[in-house]
């Protein structure tokens, strides 16, 4: 314990000082307005990270609350550019924005890239979680706000949110008069886009619709050099969503119905990799062959019920069905050649169902409920990996298998006033996980990339070297897991007399067991391995300052870190998912909102995170005290709005901005080699960066004329890298992230 105080006292002492540099973002649409008697006050704004309405400034966890309004200014149009906004954040994926990795406070799915795979940071979207990565990388439209609970939420939010929890929330119908806008714009690479919602009452207080649309298309913005090739990074996107509010009589019933649908047809993301190949090209450029088309879907329906059954109990039930696809086609080599390219393609389902009941007295305030969640993915991969079989004979790996998880829970949380400033927190969650991998095959096969395959050697199953077992097309693998699990929380919170909150709290969080996704060379890869678990000690304070001037909010955190699920790529080549024995994360972070006049608000946020493993083995080689992955030490955002010729709702307001991040590892290996391999794993890092983004924004009655420069200063920076030397190819993969953007749009609100 000694350890533990000192770390989260060193952790508060690095968040104090930035009480100038921190960021907390403008009131939503639910906040309450500030009193006449406070100028420059803001609204409240308003949270659901308890299951409950509450203030953000009182509730006693880590969270960045995002607006709408905040997304648009800071030109934050996808879930992959969350890192922008939020400190301890980073979004990386080898497919570009298409299966975002969410790292949170140094907790991420490391070097894991397989679809089958749970993130470790919960996404929820209206309070439903979404199994299924690919789903993660939406667009973001018609959002009423975006809420970040940093450290694990395994209470209220459940399974696999060992580094915390990111829910969208949507913009419903209010039930009162109608309302909308339409908005058009267009920028560099040809790209257009537009958006809108229309909401419409059909009873006052009873009945009410909206509709919101989403459109973007692009010409690619990374260049191709090869003639009559394809540009990476190119955009096409459309997503629809609709949402049916009904409350009888303006009762005790409220129900929402919401549908929606999208699909996304871009092009992959580029990736530098043979490095002959990338001779006289600038970083924004790429000679490939075959640039693949990244295609996915995502559509579901959600019903939730609530029903007040007295003035302090009410019920609620929250449906959902989701389902989805995913076919990227992804050149891997970045190259003329073809050594090697991959179809990924999943088809996604879930279904869950969580009813809870909540109890708001005078002294406590509680929550408890059950959850049931079913979630099924089935994959067919195949690996073309150019002349596989010698000399002029092309070939590769083809994979199928079929993953259903079931996961089962009962939780309860209470808030009970110990006295009118001091508020003692309990919950506990217990979880039943159960897993099935079905159906699992896997052949070498001889044949040209998109040609016919004539298969050679069965792979899975067969536990020896890859070509060594006869082809059996009737041989399956089959394997079960299940684990359970208990997490919880204890908080302590002392609210000042100035309104200041003290917090400190215990959290443990969990993310369940998987299997191996990636074994197509062999079985002997293919496990199910123990559950990440995470206990979680974090003190912080909220408040607001200099006549409400100033909001601020700082943490400092100690997580022992057990389990990380990461991949070990050993001869073959066979890929073992593995369990990291033991990490420790300490940090500390602090965000705030300075109102300097009326016309002048500075928003800014600092981070600092520690992140290492103290016992982990990969290849052979001991790789203690190595940063684990997608984990840079400083992070910092910070940016201005300043309103000019203000009149009510009309003037101009330009907003710039810029987020800063240290140097990050994309690999647990970080610059260590192991030996015998042909590692090259210093390449797999990004050295420390800022972008800068300006946005400026007019007003005048109903129209808005919006113009944007993302990543002003063009930076050069990568945005994902993985080894593939370690498995005998001559080059590591590597992602670029995109290169400087602008453009304006006209938006009408009616």
């Amino acid at each position: 314990m000694a350890k533990i105080t000192a770390a989260l006292l060193a952790g508060a002492a690095c968040a104090f000082p930035a009480l100038a540099l921190a960021q907390t973002a403008e009131p939503a649409a639910t906040e309450r307005s500030p009193a006449p008697d406070q100028p420059g006050a803001e609204g409240d704004i308003i949270v659901t990270a308890q299951r409950r309405e509450q203030s953000i400034l009182s509730v006693p966890i880590a969270i960045s609350a995002i607006g709408g309004n905040t997304l648009t200014t800071k030109g934050i149009t996808n879930s992959a550019n969350l890192a922008a906004a939020v400190p301890n954040l980073q979004v990386s994926s080898p497919y570009g924005a298409t299966q975002p990795n969410f790292s949170l406070r140094g907790i991420s799915v490391a070097n894991e890239y397989n679809s089958n795979q749970a993130s470790p940071i919960g996404v929820y979207v209206d309070d439903v979680y979404l199994a299924s990565r690919t789903a993660h990388g939406m667009g973001l439209f018609d959002l009423e706000r975006v809420e970040v609970l940093r450290g694990p939420q395994g209470t209220l939010f459940g399974r696999n949110t060992t580094g915390g929890a990111i829910n969208f929330i949507t913009k419903s119908p209010t039930l009162h008069g109608n309302e909308g806008y339409a908005e058009a714009g267009y920028g560099n690479f040809n790209t257009f886009t537009a958006q809108g919602a229309i909401e419409t009452t059909m009873v006052e207080d009873q009945l009410g619709l909206r509709v919101a649309a989403n459109y973007a298309k692009g010409d690619g913005q990374i260049d191709n050099v090869f003639r009559g090739g394809r540009d990476p990074n190119s955009q096409d996107t459309l997503q629809g969503r609709a949402t049916l509010r009904i409350r009888p009589g303006d009762g005790p019933l409220d129900i929402k119905i919401k549908a929606y649908g999208g699909r996304d047809r871009g092009t992959q993301a580029a990736v530098h990799g043979i490095e002959a190949y990338r001779t006289g090209l600038g970083f924004f450029q790429v000679d490939e062959n075959r640039i693949g088309l990244n295609r996915t879907q995502a559509y579901g329906a959600s019903a939730t019920i609530a029903y007040e059954l007295s003035p302090t109990l009410t019920l609620t039930s929250i449906t959902s069905g989701d389902g989805g696809r995913q076919n990227l086609q992804q050149a891997a080599d970045g190259s003329p050649l073809d050594v090697l390219d991959i179809n990924w393609q999943s088809k996604f389902g879930q279904f869950s169902e969580e009813a809870r009941l909540n109890y708001s007295g005078d002294w406590l305030k509680a929550v408890g409920g059950v959850f049931y969640g079913r979630d099924t993915v089935t994959t067919d991969n195949t690996f073309n990996i150019g002349q596989a079989l010698g000399p002029g004979v092309n070939g590769g790996f083809f994979q199928h298998y079929r993953q259903v998880r079931r996961s089962y829970a009962v939780f309860a949380q209470g808030d009970y006033d110990l006295t009118e400033k001091l508020t003692l927190t309990l919950g506990a969650r217990y979880t039943w996980d159960r897993s099935q991998y079905r159906d699992g095959q896997a052949y070498l096969f001889a044949g040209d990339i998109g040609g016919p395959q004539t298969p050679l050697a069965t792979t899975v199953p067969c536990p020896g070297v890859a070509g060594t077992c006869a082809y059996d097309p009737n041989a399956r693998f089959d394997l079960d897991g299940r684990n359970n699990a208990l997490t919880g929380r204890v908080s302590l919170a002392y609210t000042f007399d100035n309104g200041t909150l003290l917090y400190a709290s215990y959290n443990r969080g969990y993310r369940s067991g998987a299997f191996n996704g990636g074994g197509y060379t062999s079985s002997a890869g293919i496990n199910y391995i123990a559950p990440e678990r995470v206990n979680a000690y974090e003190v912080g304070l909220k408040g607001r300052y200099f006549d409400n001037a100033l909001t601020l909010s700082a943490a400092g955190f100690y997580y022992d870190y057990s389990n990380q699920q990461v991949q070990d790529t050993r001869p073959g080549p066979v890929s073992f998912l593995v369990n990291a024995p033991k990490a420790q994360v300490y940090g500390a972070e602090a965000e705030a909102r300075w109102r300097l006049s009326p016309a002048i608000a500075v928003t800014a946020a600092a981070g600092y995170l520690h992140s290492t493993y103290k016992s982990l083995t990969l290849q052979n080689t001991v790789l203690d005290g190595n940063d684990l992955p997608f984990a840079p030490r400083f992070t910092a955002q910070g940016g201005f709005d300043l309103s000019l010729f203000r009149n009510g709702n009309d003037g101009l307001t330009i907003s710039p901005s810029v987020a800063y991040f240290s140097r990050q590892y994309f690999s647990p290996f970080n610059d260590i080699n192991a030996a015998g391999t042909g590692q090259r794993n210093s390449e797999l890092q990004q050295e420390g960066y800022a972008k800068v983004n300006l946005t400026a924004a007019l007003t005048t009655g109903r129209f808005t004329f919006k113009a944007f420069a993302n990543n002003l200063l063009n930076a050069r920076v990568y945005a994902y890298g993985l080894d593939l030397r370690g498995a005998g190819f001559p080059y590591n993969f590597l992602i670029p992230s995109t290169p400087r953007t602008y453009g304006g749009s006209i938006r009408v609100a009616f």
